[in-house]
């Protein structure tokens, strides 16, 4: 029997979800930090004071669409790095992440917000956690290239890995200036081509 004032599990996990994914949809069309609660409410259906029956804050909502983000990227990039050779599975990671933000173009945005904050903000600990997952899982697969010699003997990792996702960057950040998402997908080939010329190992005399 249900307690008096108390939601079902299933319930506040399903209108919590509902709530993340409306932020992540409103982010793509304005700045994360101008989405109020209200905008939010009226996206799902229901009051404002119904939101913080499933939220404490709105920070915890912002919260809750970083730690979505993390597991559903990372995911999908570590999917993509089981590919062989090492060299394949960049690309397929590449190809991975311009595809989650072609899909979600409300998630750069509220990367960019946090970032942008002079703060040590609990938002700004999650992009740093989901930013470092990902240079681990480069780092291993360049060690890998590296070993398979299909990169240079001497190169960085530490620096191929932040070469690697600023790559992304900026397509993300190009995408963001000309208002079309679609450059991403349609220049990224071009983009991890250089990318891989960069980093290739020199051909045998």
């Amino acid at each position: 029997m249900q307690v008096s004032g108390k939601l079902p599990k299933q319930r506040t996990e399903v209108r919590q979800a509902s709530l993340v994914g409306a932020a992540l949809k409103l982010a793509a069309q304005r700045s994360p930090a101008n989405i109020t609660t209200a905008d939010l409410a009226q996206a799902v259906g229901i009051t404002q004071g119904a939101v913080f029956r499933h939220f404490a804050s709105k920070e915890d909502i912002w919260l809750a669409v970083l730690d979505w983000v993390t597991l559903t990227l990372m995911g999908r990039l570590q999917h993509a790095a089981e590919q062989a050779p090492a060299i394949a599975a960049l690309q397929a990671v590449f190809f991975a992440h311009v595809d989650f933000v072609t899909e979600h173009p409300g998630v750069p945005r509220v990367i960019f917000q946090e970032l942008q904050s002079p703060d040590d903000t609990a938002l700004k600990a999650r992009v740093r956690g989901l930013l470092q997952q990902y240079r681990q899982l480069l780092s291993r697969l360049l060690s890998q290239a590296q070993e398979q010699k299909t990169i240079a003997h001497n190169t960085d990792l530490q620096s191929a890995a932040v070469l690697f996702i600023g790559s992304i960057q900026g397509l993300v950040m190009q995408s963001l200036v000309s208002g079309d998402v679609a450059d991403m997908a349609r220049l990224a080939p071009g983009a991890f081509a250089i990318l891989c010329r960069g980093l290739q190992a020199p051909n045998p005399l």
